[in-house]
């Protein structure tokens, strides 16, 4: 039996399910997806079987794709949160990670576009880690 995920966006408008599994992960550290996340680098899984079925809000989706490239990126038209789309005339899946709802068991494959990186993106793994807000 395939695996289903579940997820949506920020304001819950959008709703959707994901059957089948995953062929990558990938940490995308791209001047664009730094652009279009507002942090170090985007999060997102990729699959080529995988199918996506949209249980609410398809008519609350903003597509955009940067001039000139295949970077692309889906929102929720009220929240602005990521959504997934499809590339390549159907053929490609692309699930933001952060949007999930449910527990994958894929970990990242790597971080690609090091060479781009944020300036402020080394070594955060040895600061302070805070279980919820500083007081």
């Amino acid at each position: 039996m395939a695996d289903k995920h579940h997820g949506g966006c920020l304001c819950g408008a959008v709703r959707y399910e994901v059957t089948g599994d995953f062929d990558a992960f990938f940490l995308c550290h791209c001047k664009h997806c730094q652009k279009d996340t507002g942090s170090a680098h985007a999060a997102n899984l990729f699959s080529t079987k995988a199918t996506l079925s949209w249980i609410d809000g398809h008519d609350h989706i903003q597509s955009y794709t940067v001039p000139g490239t295949r970077h692309q990126k889906a929102f929720c038209k009220t929240c602005g949160a990521a959504v997934p789309y499809t590339q390549m005339d159907g053929k490609l899946l692309v699930v933001p990670a952060g949007s999930l709802e449910t527990p994958i068991s894929i970990r990242p494959n790597a971080h690609i576009m090091m060479a781009s990186k944020a300036s402020w993106d080394d070594g955060l793994d040895e600061i302070v880690r805070l279980e919820g807000m500083p007081k």
